[in-house]
């Protein structure tokens, strides 16, 4: 996922969130919601941590390193609001005990995402890395194969 998705799906979830939180929908009804807002802010979290240490083809290939600090600040700016108001009304409505449950359950699953999906991810990057690697080998190789090759039929070896 790109940040700009992550973004969108929290933003979206955040909004059914405080409609249903405002209309005063129990908490238990908005789980789905709640749970795809999370998973949007671990995703976007996940691609905070990446930026730090981008795989070669992402360094290679990708956007400026200032496009993309402005974009990963100005978001986690986005994120931190939308915790905080969600944090208030929830602390506000069931107490502080039902947000620092959301926290656990919360840490918990980034745990077990952490594990799965992202484990996937850093293979997909390093199988790209290995591609990107030999490709620039083989090509490193033809050059010095035609080099050597028209240095020798110039100077009539072959």
């Amino acid at each position: 996922m790109d940040p700009v998705s992550c973004i969108a799906l929290a933003t979206g979830a955040y909004k059914t969130l405080r409609g249903a939180i405002s209309a005063g929908d129990d908490l238990m009804s908005m789980g789905n919601s709640l749970a795809t807002w999370g998973k949007a802010v671990s995703d976007f979290t996940r691609l905070e941590e990446r930026q730090k240490n981008p795989p070669f083809w992402e360094k290679t290939f990708k956007g400026s390193d200032e496009e993309n600090a402005i974009l990963i600040w100005n978001n986690r700016r986005k994120l931190d609001e939308m915790r905080e108001s969600l944090r208030s009304e929830i602390s506000f409505l069931y107490g502080p005990s039902a947000w620092d449950e959301i926290l656990r359950i919360e840490a918990e699953q980034r745990r077990i995402r952490k594990e799965a999906a992202y484990k996937k991810q850093e293979q997909i990057d390093a199988i790209i890395n290995f591609a990107i690697g030999c490709f620039i080998f083989l090509l490193s190789g033809g050059i010095l194969f035609c080099i050597f090759y028209f240095i020798g039929k110039y100077q009539g070896r072959w």
